[in-house]
């Protein structure tokens, strides 16, 4: 279902000018982006250098040797390599506002991206997926309902394989997640079904405010596919498009997918009908029932069998560091949601108990207002665990509303809650916070409590 070689030159030739014959392609980041776009314009025979401000990039030997005739630039952005480059593909982890980077664009390099150079390579349909929170937990689900309904689909993006390394999977369908930072750098995405899950504080230091960063994510409705639409946010539901096919989605309220109680049984509901108990949804939390009813959203956007879709459901088991149990240990549960490394992926999670519990949080905050944590965590907390750079600040915006301790690493937070846990508690990592403060990545922290609790059982 993709486009051959001479296919695909042909588009990127008509869209931005892009030609092995004369183009001189700078990639910059040598991530896993980045390799995966040495690989393909490898493939089509271009000339290309790449890039990286880091003095060794992770990916540099992979490329050497694959590569080695590829001319490689490390340690800082080298004016002279940007000067000679007609088409700048930078990686989403590279902000648009480094100088160097600026300063080529206004002397006439074109920029382009992984996404833009994926869409001008397939035939298949794209649902694309984005949100603050709960965006990779949505892929997979929609990704494990097609399969489940008999289709040959690729997942990935943000999520697990780059966008072009999916190229090698000949799917009938890509299901892709995608962050606001390849959303910003994406021109031609039409998905034939898009979603934002919702919108909070998160990346800030690279947005400067909720309003370009709604922007970016707003990116992902261009086009004429259906708008997945979560009425509950109202920045999301105001993207609205009355001359476009939407679905909306709703755990509070009456939308094309919402949550009814019959026979004092609550179902996740499609208008009128009946789906499957939200009680066979094997997942904590509310806020997941939301994921469930926005990618059974998405699979009916695009003619997915209702039973297989829900089939899928009921055999979910959720991803790693994602509102994970790790333990129950005499009588304390202790849940991993390392993923939620801004307020609002907290603040959902907290939202998603019925009962009080120990939160360990902290982390590196990113220029959020903490403070909004505060009336979620009086309601919800019965105890905060505070770690990491800005625990002193998160611990000031919260004003004491419950009692705080401090920690200095993630050995000590989890030896805390568990002298002041209860049988019946429940202990939850969820930092509001990214984690390279202290960590590699948010999977490495949430690795690190997982150990800490299970040090517990010794």
């Amino acid at each position: 279902m993709n486009l051959n070689n001479l296919e695909i030159l042909d588009v990127l030739e008509k869209n931005f000018g892009l030609d092995p014959k004369s183009s001189k392609v700078l990639i910059v980041g040598l991530g896993n982006t980045g390799i995966s776009v040495a690989h393909y314009l490898n493939k089509l025979g271009f000339k290309f250098a790449v890039t990286d401000s880091r003095e060794k990039p992770p990916l540099k030997d992979v490329l050497y040797n694959e590569m080695p005739d590829i001319p490689v630039f490390t340690n800082g952005f080298d004016d002279a390599a940007f000067k000679v480059a007609t088409h700048l593909i930078v990686s989403p982890g590279v902000s648009m506002d480094e100088k160097t980077i600026h300063k080529a664009i206004v002397n006439g390099s074109k920029t382009l991206s992984d996404i833009d150079l994926f869409i001008c390579s397939v035939k298949a349909p794209i649902i694309a997926i984005t949100g603050s929170n709960g965006k990779s937990t949505v892929t997979t689900m929609v990704g494990d309902m097609a399969t489940c309904a008999g289709r040959k689909v690729a997942v990935g993006g943000n999520l697990g394989t780059p966008v072009l390394d999916l190229l090698e999977e000949e799917a009938e369908l890509f299901v892709l997640e995608l962050s606001s930072f390849q959303l910003e750098r994406a021109m031609g995405l039409n998905a034939v079904a898009a979603t934002i899950l919702n919108i909070s504080a998160d990346h800030l230091d690279r947005h400067v405010n909720m309003a370009n960063y709604a922007k970016e994510k707003q990116r992902i409705f261009n086009g004429d596919g259906v708008m997945v639409i979560n009425i509950d946010d109202p920045i999301v539901n105001a993207m609205q498009e009355t001359n476009r096919c939407v679905f909306t989605f709703s755990i509070k309220r009456s939308a094309d997918f919402h949550i009814d109680r019959k026979n004092n049984v609550e179902y996740l509901m499609h208008n009128n009908e009946s789906l499957m108990p939200l009680s066979e949804l094997p997942l904590e939390g509310r806020h997941n029932a939301a994921n469930a009813l926005a990618a059974l959203a998405l699979g009916t956007s695009i003619g997915l069998d209702k039973k297989a879709m829900c089939e899928a459901l009921k055999k979910f088991k959720g991803l790693d560091h994602r509102m994970q149990r790790v333990a129950e240990i005499q009588g304390v549960t202790w849940v991993n949601d390392s993923k939620a490394t801004n307020i609002g992926a907290c603040i959902a999670a907290l939202e998603g108990y019925d009962r009080k519990i120990i939160l360990i949080a902290g982390g590196d905050a990113k220029g959020a207002d903490m403070s909004e944590l505060k009336p979620v965590i009086e309601e919800k907390a019965k105890s905060v665990v505070l770690m990491g750079k800005d625990a002193g600040l998160i611990e000031q915006a919260i004003s004491n509303c419950v009692p705080v301790h401090l920690a200095k690493n993630m050995v000590e937070a989890v030896q805390i809650c568990a002298d002041i846990a209860e049988t019946g508690d429940s202990v939850l990592l969820s930092p509001a916070c990214a984690s390279l403060d202290q960590y590699k990545n948010y999977e490495d922290r949430g690795n690190q409590f997982s150990k800490a609790v299970l040090r517990l059982i010794v």
